[in-house]
């Protein structure tokens, strides 16, 4: 059986989402304020952004590099932080043993509890958003390091050992390789995850230059214009969207030349 391309397969899927949207509309006979047409979504992003102002376009992309700003930095902290949390997890048992619950439970506090008082503790500062979006990144790289650090097979371990390698070099010459698939899986969650927590951050914060203030603006208009608070979604979608395809380029260059150099 043929393989659909990559390409190929996104295209059907966005035509199917946006067939399945319209069909929901004309089943369900929802008006515009609960549903609006693709078409008008799409048609929202030329008109101004409010009376005599600027291309909507325009004001959302201006909020999502500002967004992305925040999102990318704290997607590198909280990579950096789960990578190395990881790394010392798969070495030492012990360690392993007493944070991992306390990492996991960190999980289980609903963002939204948290992210006030992030702001609160840094004033209202820019830093509360790659701090939050820190949060979200770096417990899924930390559990798929720690399981791709002991993914190798048992018997290789024990030849690096018989050659008097060191535990750097069976880090970064065994263990690390092994992992990266698992790393590389975390990091495209991550990537996502980054997006969503620089836009929760930006809400509490006050913040309006980035897509989080964009959608509650919008949302307070919601009932006159419906197409712009849903046109600010599909940005920030996008952003996430990017990100993961960034993540999953990188992904395949790297993998292809460690097995090259295999």
């Amino acid at each position: 059986m043929r393989r659909v391309p990559p390409a190929l397969a996104v295209i059907l899927v966005i035509v199917a989402l946006a067939v399945t949207w319209e069909l929901v509309k004309l089943i369900f006979n929802l008006d515009k304020r609960t549903l609006p047409h693709l078409w008008e979504i799409a048609a929202a992003f030329a008109e101004p952004s409010r009376r005599n102002g600027p291309p909507l376009i325009n004001v959302l992309i201006e909020a999502a590099l500002y967004t992305l700003r925040g999102a990318l930095l704290g997607f590198f902290i909280g990579a950096a932080l789960g990578f190395v949390l990881g790394t010392l997890f798969a070495h030492f048992p012990l360690l392993e043993r007493s944070l991992v619950p306390y990492v996991v439970a960190s999980q289980t506090v609903p963002i939204l509890a948290i992210a006030p008082m992030v702001v609160i503790w840094l004033r209202g500062s820019w830093w509360s958003v790659p701090v939050i979006a820190a949060y979200l990144t770096f417990f899924p790289v930390t559990i798929n390091t720690l399981r791709g650090m002991r993914s190798p097979d048992p018997r290789a371990v024990e030849l690096m050992r018989s050659y008097a390698a060191s535990t750097w070099q069976t880090l970064w010459k065994l263990r690390f390789p092994s992992a990266l698939p698992a790393i590389f899986t975390a990091l495209k969650i991550a990537a996502t995850s980054s997006v969503v927590g620089a836009i929760i951050a930006e809400l509490p914060s006050g913040i309006q230059q980035g897509l989080g203030g964009a959608i509650l603006n919008f949302n307070q208009y919601y009932i006159t214009g419906p197409e712009r608070l849903w046109a600010a979604i599909a940005m920030a979608a996008l952003v996430g969207i990017l990100l993961f395809v960034t993540v999953s380029a990188v992904e395949r260059i790297v993998l292809r030349n460690i097995v090259r150099s295999a």
